[in-house]
């Protein structure tokens, strides 16, 4: 299977959205499509041995709308450049259609306000009461501002489905059409008794109105992503190269992978890539959201669009183009922006049948009114008016503009949110489960005790360490890193090794000059029938202060253990602390022995472990929890994670971990703060309460409008909404709803007081 993303066009309202997904998914070969009003986009998953992007763009073209493939390009300050272009190009042209039409539907108010009050205003000429001259006014303007209203209802028409467009037409055409027929024929109303009255200037205003309430509606809707933009922004134009020994400036286009950069204090780091001269400090922030610089020397990795603070350096490029994690970055985060909520789905289903319930509801209240008044002015009014101010565009906005937003913003936080789904279930965690190497521990352990058996008076130590270190060096482990840089501090060097072997969750082992060394836990020397009885003193010593024990066997027999420590993040115990403030039950995972886990469990205020779990039983552990009833949340950075993060209601990777890791969570760290973790929850919680209060706004307002347009209120108080009053309803509903949503843009991370209370009762 193959994911495409697609920009749609002529895309205006959720009935719009509903058509779409179902002429995609009609598609032989496509398996799920997800379509946001919020961002114009789709989002197609399908199998190119059955169907193509060509195929599904004729789809969306059968469907009365265009797509063009979302390409790499679009995701550089060019493309954004572009994109702003034809933006303001269309809002131009809204703008002018809007004024046009406000301006000649002004001049019509005026020549009907003696019509519309009853009253002879002596200030008002009487030329423009002239139903001939409001026609001539009113029908270019019609037709060339709301021509766009009329095209796609009738491409509704022709594909037996109906859109926003649809609504708009019949309401502004209906008006139109019958005030026509009473400026052309005004004797068949006076034979009835009726006064010919025409009402060309609702058709105008109500075009007005809704063209005005585009305008403001995509601007906001731009807004809502101005993260990606801000992101985009980011990306240096030029890079330094050094060839032939000389500094040529190139277009960062040109930057291919292996090639040498040079970066000055105060530039931008054009690409990614790895430092092979020099020293500096750079700010990452504006990518992993740490606030303090940070330092970089030969080996040291740096990142794209990160500003070189204090000294120049030279580094070669590793990633370039859309493989820099700045680009990965813009497109998770605009996969995130297309993709739809679970909460989405109860506004798809209204959607699926608005439009047409709003038109037999307005025919239905035609047919009322004109049955019980007689009055076929009054009954056409009432029918405009449920045509006009009915919406589907706000319940269609309401919760991907909030998604777009969140997303935005928590990427100006360091964290990438995978998709909508992603960000809703965050809000309902209970339970959330902290693997400790990497996580909790700053993921850099360093060996503290060597202990040979016979202690100090063994001549063999740095032999020993030679062995452990020789087979450690084939390992991934971080523990096995500190081994291996251990005995480089202590000027010992490795050898070649022979049979390797890694037993998961156990230990190493291999041949080391004809002789069996084994590294790994002391589970494994009792399963290898090893006796540990030698060394068991020190152990619980070390254990007792929270150190990891590595047992060293040779030929069979114990003749050493190495006590590793891993230094505590320095906000771990913080965060916990906040996490329980939130609700959340706090969970650490790890494969270290309970004695060590539980003392770092102490030391952070973590009650319940998970200890002595092998990478293979991590996700079963998750599962358990599942099946207790909770929605868990797992955190993790190794490869030994990743079963589990993908197994987890919501898993959440370490970005400073493994790449697998990252591709099996639903949310990334970037930096590795575990403060992410509690600003993703906050950001949740606040996207959801902001989402329900725009599905509550759309909800109520056709709830309670639909019914006023049809003249509910009429028998109780004599009043009857203008259709022009409609309109402006319609139009700012829309607009209401995006406005709310952009105050997600002002969130900031709530500082939760973790003191303990008095009496030290935690």
């Amino acid at each position: 299977m193959e994911n495409v993303r697609l920009k749609l066009h002529g895309i205006s309202c959720a009935s719009c959205v509903r058509n779409i997904e179902n002429a995609i998914i009609s598609v032989p070969g496509v398996s799920k499509c997800s379509v946001s009003l919020g961002s114009e986009q789709a989002t197609v998953e399908y199998d190119p041995r059955k169907t193509s992007i060509e195929a599904i763009q004729n789809a969306v073209v059968q469907a009365g709308y265009s797509a063009d493939p979302i390409s790499p390009q679009s995701l550089t300050a060019e493309g954004d450049e572009s994109e702003k272009t034809a933006f303001l190009e269309e809002n131009r042209y809204l703008l002018r259609k809007a004024i046009a039409s406000g301006v000649v539907g002004g001049i019509l108010v005026i020549g009907s306000l003696p019509i519309m009050t009853g009253l002879h205003l002596q200030l008002i000429p009487t030329w423009l009461h002239n139903p001939w001259l409001q026609l001539l006014l009113a029908t270019p303007v019609l037709f060339w501002c709301g021509a766009d209203f009329f095209k796609n209802a009738w491409k509704a028409l022709t594909k037996h489905v109906a859109t926003m467009d649809t609504l708009v037409a019949l309401g502004t055409g209906t008006a139109y059409l019958y005030s026509v027929l009473a400026t052309v024929f005004p004797g068949l109303f006076t034979a009835q008794g009726l006064t010919a009255d025409v009402y060309y200037e609702a058709a105008v205003v109500i075009t007005a109105f809704i063209l005005l309430g585009r305008f403001l509606e995509n601007r906001a809707k731009r807004q809502t992503s101005a993260a990606i933009r801000k992101l985009i922004g980011l990306q240096a134009k030029t890079a330094r190269l050094i060839r032939n020994g000389q500094e040529v400036d190139v277009p960062i286009a040109e930057v291919q992978i292996g090639d040498v950069v040079l970066v000055r204090p105060g530039e931008k780091i054009p690409v990614d890539g790895e430092v092979i001269a020099g020293t500096s400090t750079v700010d990452e922030g504006m990518v992993t959201g740490e606030s303090m610089p940070v330092k970089k020397q030969v080996g040291d990795e740096v990142i794209g669009a990160t500003i070189n603070k204090t000294g120049s350096f030279q580094f070669r490029a590793t990633r370039v183009g859309k493989d820099t994690v700045l680009a990965q970055i813009v497109e998770l985060v605009q996969q995130a922006q297309a993709s739809k909520a679970p909460i989405e789905r109860l506004a798809d289903r209204v959607t699926g049948w608005f439009v047409p319930a709003v038109i037999a509801i307005a025919i239905l209240t035609f047919i009322i009114w004109f049955d019980v008044t007689g009055n076929l002015t009054f009954a056409l009014v009432t029918m405009v008016s449920v045509l006009i101010i009915a919406c589907p565009c706000a319940l269609g906005l309401a919760t991907p503009t909030s998604v777009m937003v969140a997303t935005g913003k928590a990427a100006e936080f360091g964290i990438l949110i995978k998709n909508a789904a992603s960000l809703e279930l965050a809000n309902k965690i209970q339970t959330i489960v902290l693997d400790k190497t990497g996580t909790i521990t700053q993921g850099k352990p360093t060996v503290t005790d060597f202990i040979a058996v016979g202690g100090t008076a063994n001549s063999n130590e740095l032999k020993l360490l030679q062995l452990a270190a020789s087979v450690e060096r084939n390992s991934e482990h971080p523990l096995a890193e500190a081994v291996v840089r251990y005995a480089r501090s202590q000027d010992v060097e490795s050898v070649d090794v022979q049979d390797f072997e890694t037993i998961a969750g156990s230990g190493v082992q291999g041949t080391v000059s004809g002789r069996l060394v084994q590294l790994g836990t002391q589970r494994w020397m009792a399963q290898l029938g090893i006796d540990t009885k030698s060394l068991q003193h020190e152990q619980q010593r070390l254990q007792y202060l929270g150190k990891t024990v590595i047992w060293m066997a040779v030929d069979g027999e114990i003749q050493a253990l190495m006590a590793v420590s891993d230094a505590m993040k320095p906000n771990s115990a913080r965060v916990v602390a906040a996490l329980r403030k939130l609700g959340l039950e706090v969970v650490m995972l790890t494969g270290d022995n309970r004695s060590t886990a539980e003392s770092i469990a102490r030391e952070v205020g973590i009650e319940r472990v998970l200890a002595e779990v092998r990478p293979q039983q991590k996700a079963a552990k998750i599962h358990k929890l599942q099946s207790e009833g909770k929605i868990v949340a797992m955190v993790g950075d190794g490869i030994n994670d990743a079963p589990a993060l993908a197994q987890a209601d919501v898993g959440i990777a370490i970005g400073t971990g493994t790449d697998v890791a990252i591709a099996a969570s639903d949310i990334t760290l970037i930096s590795g703060d575990l403060q992410g973790i509690v600003t993703t929850i906050q950001l949740s919680r606040a996207t959801i309460a902001n989402i329900r209060q725009n599905l509550f706004f759309a909800f109520i307002y056709n709830v309670a409008g639909i019914p006023i347009a049809a003249g509910i209120l009429f028998p109780v108080f004599g009043w009857l909404l203008n259709p022009i009053i409609a309109g402006a309803a319609m139009a700012f509903s829309s607009v209401s709803v995006v406005t709310n949503a952009l105050r997600l843009r002002n969130f900031q991370p709530k500082a939760i007081d973790c003191r303990r209370p008095l009496g030290g009762l935690s």
